[in-house]
């Protein structure tokens, strides 16, 4: 067993494959969240992508370079679908596909605010998460899930299990996100105020992954956000479900299946609560 063991005791015979995928998804984020850490204000070299405010830096391209050459040099016959890249395909399938977002929280990154991560997570043949990793190097804490076995925080050289928000606890907190795009904005704001009656304030932090792990490790008691990609959420919503929390995907093609219609995206919904809370 590797250094993570105790998130795998008690899986049985499925333990070894599942250690396999989640130590090389520690890996994996690890070597993304080691190309932020060299971030150079300087060097950013930023670009807009699909509207203002959406952006993409040198340093997401050479973070997703790196977790897709850690993954591929070890599970060549495996499917990736990266932000950046697209999806890479093997000839030989072998059923694991991985989802990554290499930097979740570009405009974080770009303005200096510390809220922003690499975010690696794989499925099996049948759409299943069976392992998540959420590495944020500005927060130094790896939040990571395996399927069936929980949800933990690696930080300062600790690692705790993860239980999810405190039950009944006054003054809740909720963590959402919206569109760059002014109208789809506007659009989300309507929705968005019914979605937080159970809750007393709101935060808007800039990276899905982290607002998910947050209501794994409880700083946030619920989350929703409207029109996600599945690479925002894919690690995010198993670290959260693993931890207890009640989560909700879309239902929504693979992207490695192809373009995922628009229309559909935007108005599907991810969110993440305590349990017995009204959604």
């Amino acid at each position: 067993m590797g250094r993570h063991d105790d998130a795998l005791d008690g899986l049985g015979p499925t333990g070894g494959e599942l250690e396999e995928l989640l130590e090389l998804a520690l890996a994996a984020a690890e070597a993304g969240a080691e190309v932020l850490r060299g971030r150079d204000a300087a060097r950013l070299d930023v670009t807009g992508k699909s509207g203002a405010g959406d952006w993409v830096t040198r340093f997401d391209v050479a973070a997703e370079q790196a977790v897709l050459r850690t993954v591929l040099d070890r599970r060549p016959h495996d499917t990736v679908t990266g932000e950046e890249s697209g999806t890479h395909r093997p000839e030989q399938p072998s059923g694991i596909r991985w989802s990554v977002d290499p930097l979740d929280g570009t405009t974080n990154f770009i303005r200096g605010i510390v809220y922003y991560c690499t975010s690696v997570a794989a499925a099996d043949a049948e759409g299943n998460w069976l392992v998540g990793v959420v590495n944020a190097p500005a927060l130094r804490r790896t939040y990571f899930a395996v399927r069936g076995a929980g949800a933990w925080l690696e930080t300062d050289g600790t690692t705790r299990r993860l239980t999810g928000p405190e039950p009944g606890r006054p003054g809740r907190v909720y963590g959402t996100g919206f569109s760059y795009d002014a109208a789809q904005r506007d659009r989300q704001f309507h929705t968005f105020l019914s979605t937080m009656r159970q809750y007393t304030d709101m935060r808007r932090l800039g990276s899905a992954a982290l607002d998910l792990c947050m209501v794994a490790d409880g700083t946030l008691d619920g989350y929703g956000e409207q029109g996600l990609h599945e690479h925002d959420w894919a690690a995010g919503a198993l670290i959260a479900e693993e931890a207890g929390a009640l989560v909700r995907r879309p239902a929504l093609p693979s992207p490695a299946e192809g373009a995922v219609p628009s229309a559909d995206r935007l108005a599907a919904w991810v969110t993440a609560r305590e349990r017995g809370i009204p959604g």
